[in-house]
């Protein structure tokens, strides 16, 4: 991928939705972030309204991780006076694009991690130690 900034799904609407072009084809992507959104998409992929979407992201925090909470506790002044969502994710979006490295195979740190310790990508080492597996957990 040339283009790796997708300015469609930026924002800080709870539910976005967008088609972006990935390897000369149309790709629709939807992103929610926060509880309620995240209900309204699931009862949307429920009712079958969203079945040509490809890729769905969902985020339980409101503004998505970059207000998560692990963020500072902000005073109200701050709060009425800031749109924190917005200023934050500016900050990781102009951090991102001054990066040297933005695509995780280009990385020379990760070229080297695999090179010494994780072998070739998708080894099974790799995937034991990078990958998440869900397990089912009754009530």
């Amino acid at each position: 991928m040339d283009k790796l900034d997708f300015e469609a799904v930026r924002g800080t609407q709870g539910i976005k939705c967008a088609t972006v072009e990935l390897g000369g084809n149309p790709v629709k992507v939807l992103i929610a972030h926060g509880i309620e959104n995240a209900h309204t998409v699931m009862e949307d992929l429920k009712n079958g309204k969203l079945n040509d979407c490809v890729f769905i992201e969902i985020m339980a925090c409101p503004g998505g991780c970059v207000t998560g909470g692990g963020q500072p506790i902000q005073p109200a002044e701050v709060l009425n006076s800031i749109d924190l969502r917005a200023e934050r994710a500016k900050a990781i979006y102009n951090t991102d694009k001054a990066s040297k490295a933005r695509k995780s195979h280009e990385n020379t740190e990760v070229q080297q991690l695999y090179k010494d310790f994780l072998g070739e990508p998708n080894s099974h080492l790799a995937h034991e130690l990078l990958h998440t597996h869900y397990l089912n957990r009754k009530k």
